[in-house]
């Protein structure tokens, strides 16, 4: 390798890949800039508001866990929500994992999401080993159709864009980090410590 090759970092989808080593890349990606965007931040930070919002960096990284485990067990292998889940709010608040993040401390909401997307990651890599992306997910729509794997891994990744955006703006306003992508060599640290 020359002094001047580029190397593409570790969250960098593949340039010309399978169809699922690209989607599986850009959710990867999608996943690393928004742990970018709420790394190495306290319970201040993590609780931060901006404009009329309720929405904070702390309950985005709750909701996002969720929806990836909801995504893989429930919507993908048919199974209930288990692991942090299992006592949640959700009967009477559909905001409940935005809401409650604030009662988590910061080391919580990492493990938490870091749990979920390396639980996530597992699922998913063996799904595809096993029947790739046309294979059909457990739920099923009102008139008995069910999504394939494609879908559901095509609407996280929606959600992931929806909320980097969102979190984007946040983390600005916490502490002026901005930009599209991590610093080449970043890696995830987790809590600021104090």
């Amino acid at each position: 390798m020359s002094e001047n090759e580029w190397v593409s970092p570790w969250w960098e989808p593949p340039l010309a890949g399978s169809e699922a080593e690209q989607l599986v890349g850009a959710l990867d990606r999608l996943r690393a800039t928004f742990r970018y965007k709420v790394d190495e931040l306290d319970a201040a930070g993590l609780n931060t508001r901006i404009g009329a919002s309720s929405m904070t960096l702390g309950g985005l990284m709750k909701h996002l866990a969720a929806n990836e485990d909801y995504m893989f067990d429930v919507k993908f292998r048919g199974k209930p929500m288990g692991g942090p889940w299992l006592d949640n709010g959700w009967r009477d608040d559909n905001d409940w994992e935005f809401n409650s993040a604030v009662d988590n401390t910061p080391e919580e909401l990492y493990a938490l999401w870091d749990g979920a997307v390396a639980r996530s990651r597992e699922t998913l890599t063996a799904a595809i080993a096993d029947g790739g992306l046309d294979q059909p997910a457990d739920i099923s729509w009102p008139d008995g159709r069910h999504p394939s794997l494609r879908r559901l891994v095509c609407d996280l990744i929606e959600e992931y864009g929806r909320h980097t955006g969102h979190a984007d703006l946040i983390r600005e306003a916490v502490d002026g980090r901005v930009g599209e992508d991590p610093s080449p060599g970043w890696q995830p640290v987790g809590a600021k410590k104090a």
